[in-house]
């Protein structure tokens, strides 16, 4: 059975002030044409559909479109569930009656849990959808009061898929959206882009938990790569959204299961019509490159101020995003500020959070404790600027 995995679209995107949805548009185009070339027996789309949990209306609309082109018009399932990123009730809303074409979209976790079956010449392939949830609800849905973190919250839920796996010849495909490392060890593989799940190390989940499917496809981190073997695999988002993933290579996964299980993947690369990477330079030796419509970060090294100096660099790089100046060696390095502004964001988010239960005798809601976040950043990384 051959099916694509990809993840983290994240539609409705706005990085530093730019609307993506042009960019997302233009290599979801690209998307649908691999499914043409590829055929696959299904499309796996691993969380993180919107940037937002209230989308704005072009976000909707992209979306809309993309499912109906790879479902009605490529005859293709798909199979796709919330991240963290997601309204599950939206991604919810009119699932029941789209599963009859061939859309399976799982927002809410649910007990029990959402098993799509796909047949092949070899057999029946069991695809468990399950989407992204905070360990108190997966502790209230299961009744676990013995889970507390989000790796004690995925071995819960894979035992109990466990308990259903009576076949042990069905070939079996894991689908969610988690922070999956080493052995649950702490990892740097976070990047801008993606929202912090948890605070101190509780988000991290073991690659030990699905040992037992034949391929497990996340979502959740940017980086396509996998952890602990090659059937454990995050695809990665389709477009670069930070600095941070200046380096990244974006595209999706071909994944072929045999009869007996083995898996063989090819990453297929995306071309996106703009770039994302940083230039570094004095503002003469930038206005002198060639006309370049990518989005840079440009990084000054000129010793005196500069006057306008986005306005000058736009005359090059029209769509430029960010401009700073190289900081002297007595000042900390742009990573340094950049990381302590991160530091201190996260410190002060702590404090309101307690605050805000204190006062209202409830936790902070998803998208309120995003804004704040949000805010905190901007505040501290200005301040450090100046």
């Amino acid at each position: 059975m051959k099916f694509i995995h990809t993840a983290d679209w994240h539609l409705g995107k706005i990085v530093h002030g730019v609307h993506m949805t042009e960019d997302q548009r233009f290599i979801l185009d690209e998307f649908i044409t691999i499914i043409k070339e590829e055929k696959p027996d299904a499309v796996i789309i691993a969380g993180d559909l919107y940037d937002k949990s209230i989308s704005p209306t072009e976000a909707i609309e992209l979306l809309n479109e993309v499912l109906h082109q790879i479902v009605i018009e490529c005859n293709t399932p798909i199979l796709a569930i919330a991240g963290n990123h997601d309204s599950a009730e939206r991604i919810e809303f009119g699932s029941r009656f789209m599963e009859k074409e061939g859309l399976h979209l799982v927002g809410k976790f649910q007990n029990p849990f959402k098993r799509v079956v796909l047949s092949d010449e070899d057999g029946d392939v069991h695809f468990y959808l399950i989407p992204y949830a905070e360990p108190s609800i997966v502790r209230y849905i299961l009744q676990n009061e013995d889970i507390h973190s989000h790796d004690d919250a995925m071995k819960a839920i894979i035992n109990k898929i466990r308990d259903e796996m009576l076949d042990t010849t069905v070939r079996n495909v894991f689908i969610g959206h988690a922070f999956v490392t080493n052995n649950g060890e702490p990892s740097d593989e976070e990047t801008e882009g993606e929202r912090t799940l948890s605070i101190g190390g509780a988000e991290y989940v073991s690659h030990q938990n699905f040992k037992h499917f034949n391929y497990t496809a996340l979502g959740h981190l940017h980086r396509a790569h996998y952890v602990g073997n090659q059937s454990i695999r995050y695809s990665g988002s389709p477009l670069k959204y930070s600095l941070s993933e200046e380096n990244h290579k974006k595209g999706c996964l071909i994944v072929e299961l045999n009869g007996s299980g083995e898996v063989s993947v090819v990453k297929r690369d995306f071309h996106p019509v703009r770039d994302l990477r940083s230039i570094e330079g004095t503002i003469e030796e930038i206005r002198k490159h060639p006309v370049n419509n990518d989005y840079v970060f440009v990084k000054l090294t000129d010793e005196h101020m500069i006057v306008q100096p986005m306005e000058q660099i736009r005359t090059v790089y029209p769509n430029a995003m960010h401009v700073s100046r190289k900081r002297s060696n007595q000042q900390m390095d742009l990573t340094n500020q950049l990381n302590f502004v991160e530091k201190r964001s996260k410190n002060q988010l702590e404090l309101f959070q307690s605050f805000y239960k204190e006062m209202k005798n409830e936790e902070l809601k998803d998208e309120d404790e995003q804004l704040m976040k949000d805010l905190l950043h901007d505040i501290f990384e200005k301040e450090e600027s100046l």
